[in-house]
């Protein structure tokens, strides 16, 4: 328990500790973003596969690939219901525009809002890597998480800064989408704890939840400004990196 405890702060402060950066470098190139979220990607997608995916399967016995698999859809089908109703990442580059042009701080608040949403199904992914006893496995789901909350954060504090929000305030937001995920790393977490046999769906559904993010908001964000050849290349290292991190601890 203290462990899970330790890993849902060191993921809700990820965000945190993006935000710090983005208030020192409010003006990161969109290269350099574009690369650091897309090795974020690599993570996360290995991650997803081998830290949640094929233990669904490994846990799910005889019936384990029916399990995965629904539990795959499911995830992505409840992220994609969020989207319907809140737009996020693949829309942060319009919005900091429209936000630097017209001050429109609704918009900003939407954006900062889709964030705090989406980090809970992420915090959910993070805490259910616990219930598989491995904990290795799940501190290495729960580093892939919290290492794309880094730039997630970062891009907060921009788009707030030029709505007219205050330093201090924008601060805070940030501190609330980092608690959120802390709260969601809980709730995966005691919700496999009560049941066992929820196990194998639970964790198919956070891989799924994850393979949503990566296909529909970050890769589409990191190819959106010519900047695809470093792109690709940064998530086959941020994958490669997690097989190697999975070795080596397996």
């Amino acid at each position: 328990m203290k462990l899970v405890l330790i890993t849902a702060l060191g993921v809700g402060l990820a965000t945190v500790i993006g935000s710090f950066i983005g208030f020192i470098f409010r003006k990161i190139s969109e290269k350099i973003s574009n690369i650091i979220l897309s090795f974020a990607s690599g993570v996360m997608l290995a991650a997803a596969v081998i830290g949640l995916i094929l233990p669904s399967l490994e846990y799910g016995g005889k019936y384990g690939i029916i399990y995965t698999v629904s539990g795959i859809f499911v995830g992505a089908v409840c992220l994609n219901l969020i989207d319907k109703l809140v737009p996020h990442l693949h829309r942060i580059m319009g919005v900091e525009k429209e936000a630097h042009n017209n001050a429109n701080l609704n918009k900003v608040l939407l954006f900062v809002a889709a964030i705090a949403i989406h980090n809970l199904p992420e915090g959910i992914a993070a805490g259910v890597g616990f219930g598989s006893g491995d904990n290795a496995r799940a501190l290495i789901i729960a580093g892939g998480i919290a290492l794309q909350n880094i730039p997630e954060g970062m891009v907060i504090i921009a788009p707030m800064l030029l709505a007219g929000v205050s330093p201090k305030k924008t601060f805070i937001v940030a501190l609330i989408t980092g608690l959120i995920e802390v709260i969601g790393t809980f709730i995966g977490y005691f919700a496999v704890s009560i049941s066992a046999a929820v196990l194998p769906f639970a964790l198919a559904f956070a891989g799924g939840t994850m393979l949503y993010v990566i296909s529909d908001e970050m890769i589409p964000e990191t190819h959106s400004s010519g900047n695809q050849c470093g792109a690709t290349y940064a998530l086959l290292v941020g994958f490669s990196v997690m097989l190697i991190s999975d070795f080596l601890l397996g």
